[in-house]
């Protein structure tokens, strides 16, 4: 097939395997040995105050993407190989079914439905304390004792938080450099949420991973709000008040990239999120458990336009071209 329907292949096919699948069990999950190795780096790290250990931040880094990048690379490329030889067609197939799932490992769209169907069907029903419970497994704030409003909040801030950080961001660097891209801006997003701490442990080890997370979503960020913009258009939000109110109350928030997807979805659901002590963004009221369902639509359509506009449009002109270049090196 041509090179662009094979790029076309592989990302409707990615897309098709997060909505109708979904992530693979979190005992075999990549990002989960990512995070053992760095837990078994981070143990054995004694000097926390030198500038060595900088240092070490950046070589743990490399370490991390180029063994899971490698591992990646490696086995898309046996695959393809091996099963060219016996007919190059099903050689092109398996190369594509392989390259899709590892891409689609890199970005989530629809699961977290998984976590908040549950918590809004507890609040339908009353139950508040198991709600918070379970929004605690979404949120880094102590969720104990927290009341209906800011429990849907806290649901509205994740999904649109992740809206960068788990599709725009690892599905725009797929579409500039192919499996390589995507697996770096993960490894950077994993450790940053690891060890971006900014205190005595983790401010000299994860400043770079750190950094590199915040550059790597500086563009991704920014672009985010024109494509809720467009999918509230079509799912006949409020459009209008994605991008001004991204640009007007991003800085809201202590990342330098979150606040851009939080407030534009803020805006065009037409709600308030609340984290108390920290930011206050959007005019509307404050979120009940219909806004989080329509949040959850307004993000899962913006993460499949972007994919399929985006993401395709710069896999197929340049990503499936460096991939497949990195994959010569091997043979």
């Amino acid at each position: 097939m041509e090179l662009w329907l094979d790029a076309l292949a592989i990302v409707v096919l990615a897309i098709l395997i997060d909505y109708f699948i979904g992530d693979v069990p979190n005992a075999i999950h990549p990002l989960r040995w990512m995070g053992n190795l760095l837990d078994f780096i981070d143990r054995h790290i004694k000097n926390r105050a030198s500038a060595w250990t900088s240092f070490l931040g950046f070589l743990s880094y490399l370490l991390v993407f180029l063994l899971f990048g490698g591992i990646a690379m490696l086995i898309i490329v046996v695959v393809h190989h091996y099963v060219s030889l016996y007919d190059p067609l099903w050689g092109e197939i398996a190369w594509i079914v392989v390259t899709a799932f590892i891409f689609k490992i890199q970005f989530a769209v629809f699961s977290f439905r998984h976590h908040c169907d549950p918590i809004c069907e507890d609040l339908d029903n009353g139950r508040v304390e198991d709600a918070a419970a379970k929004v605690q497994m979404i949120v880094s704030r102590n969720t104990k004792g927290m009341d209906p409003e800011h429990i849907a909040s806290s649901c509205c801030e994740t999904v649109s938080e992740n809206l960068v950080d788990s599709v725009i961001s690892p599905t725009f660097y797929f579409g500039l450099l192919g499996i390589p891209g995507s697996i770096m801006f993960r490894c950077s997003n994993l450790m940053d949420a690891m060890w971006g701490y900014l205190n005595e442990k983790y401010g000299r080890l994860g400043f770079f991973p750190a950094k590199f997370d915040d550059v790597l979503g500086c563009l991704t960020s920014r672009i985010s709000p024109y494509f809720v913009a467009l999918a509230a258009l079509i799912l006949r939000m409020d459009w209008r008040a994605a991008v001004p109110a991204a640009k007007a109350e991003h800085t809201k928030t202590p990342s330098p990239n979150s606040g851009w997807p939080m407030t534009a979805v803020s805006a065009a659901l037409g709600i308030s999120m609340e984290k108390k002590g920290v930011y206050v963004m959007g005019t509307g009221p404050m979120p009940t458990t219909r806004d989080v369902k329509r949040c959850l639509r307004l993000v899962e359509l913006t993460s499949v336009l972007f994919i399929l506009t985006v993401c395709f449009a710069l896999y197929s002109v340049c990503g499936i071209h460096v991939q497949l270049f990195l994959e010569g090196l091997f043979f």
